[in-house]
């Protein structure tokens, strides 16, 4: 495997030695060992055409860590601003002989057509609406350490299921580990293909979605990708699809809270629930990091 631009690409096995890859690293940070020569040598170029602060930064530390040179680049300061196509704007970046081009576009499928004209190890982080396969990792990562397993485990995703490529990523990796998936939302942000994704159940009640549910991910309102306004307000929004204390109740002892982030506080998650007990935000983060560490070594190797 070259690349990797979407969950479809991985077979369970893939998973399995990409988690095992992320426990070392982690296991070995965490007991002082800072830096890594599995990349040296490498360069990594960072192409980010829109905006990122956990996946680029986790990407480029990721780099880093394991000895690899690493190049940012944004839209801003790229000649696409001059009218260059992303096409010609890759095929240059791939002329200076980069090991590892991470991808982050506005357009859906553009990491695949990126991994189809180099010859780089191109690495998907995030396509338009299409897919961010490294976040569905780092998501299942961190329930697989919390939980012990993933198969069998309810899984609710909620909020705006149309325009997120995680819920569409997680969603694969979910059901290809063998966990029941319910997609809650407005009716206006749940699509209509919605058992294309391969979700079980889908709802427009969260009450009904967090009942019985070992984990829920909340996502973040996608403003930047709607055209046309989905619901009335942030207020409707917060009351009927965010998570109160009062809310909280309705689900297991033992269920935990995720978001991919950044979260819209007082919207999705009231502020104190954020980083509560229940949440693992800050452990998605973390394994963030490892994940992308491993996932650059599985390609190379």
């Amino acid at each position: 495997m070259k690349d990797l631009f979407s969950v479809n690409q991985l077979t369970k096995d893939d998973v399995g030695k990409i988690f095992e890859i992320a426990k070392i690293y982690k296991e070995k940070f965490n007991a002082g060992e800072k830096k890594f020569n599995d990349l040296r040598g490498y360069s990594v170029l960072l192409v980010f055409f829109e905006n990122s602060t956990r996946t680029r930064t986790s990407f480029e530390l990721a780099g880093k860590i394991l000895g690899a040179d690493t190049i940012n680049i944004t839209a801003s300061s790229s000649s696409v601003k001059k009218g260059e196509t992303l096409y010609d704007t890759v095929k240059t970046l791939e002329a200076l002989r980069s090991d590892f081009i991470v991808i982050r576009h506005s357009m859906s499928g553009a990491a695949k057509v990126v991994a189809d004209s180099v010859e780089s190890h191109v690495i998907n982080a995030g396509d338009g609406t299409n897919e961010h396969p490294t976040q569905a990792l780092l998501d299942a990562f961190t329930i697989l350490e919390k939980k012990g397993k993933i198969e069998g485990l309810k899984i609710a995703i909620v909020g705006d299921i149309l325009h997120s490529r995680v819920a569409r990523s997680d969603v694969k990796l979910f059901k290809k580990l063998g966990a029941e998936v319910t997609l809650c939302g407005p009716i206006t942000m749940l699509p209509r293909h919605f058992e294309a994704l391969g979700a079980d159940f889908v709802t427009t009640n969260l009450e009904e979605a967090l009942k019985d549910k070992d984990v829920v991910i909340f996502l973040r309102i996608q403003l930047e990708r709607q055209d046309k306004p989905f619901f009335s307000s942030l207020r409707e929004y917060s009351i009927k699809y965010g998570l109160s204390q009062e809310k909280i109740n309705l689900l297991k002892e033992d269920a935990v809270i995720m978001h991919p982030g950044p979260v819209n506080r007082g919207v999705e998650l009231q502020s104190e629930l954020v980083y509560g007990s229940r949440s693992l935000i800050l452990n998605q983060v973390e394994n963030g990091l490892f994940i992308r560490m491993a996932v650059y070594k599985y390609l190379l190797s």
